[in-house]
């Protein structure tokens, strides 16, 4: 247990725990605009396409 907590406190202290934190947050915020472009733009396409579906039967 004693060993544990020593390795805890070695990677609190160390530099690169919190850089990968964030670096982890900022993967997260592109992924997340990503999925949000992508169902914007997919939703636009879908009613471009019902759009013209509808003039050629219409």
């Amino acid at each position: 247990m004693v060993n544990f907590a020593g390795k805890v406190l070695d990677f609190i202290k160390d530099e690169d725990g919190p850089t990968a934190v964030e670096y982890a947050v900022m993967m997260a915020l592109i992924i997340v605009v990503c999925l949000g472009s992508v169902g914007l733009i997919g939703q636009n396409a879908n009613d471009k396409f019902q759009t013209v579906a509808d003039e050629l039967a219409g």
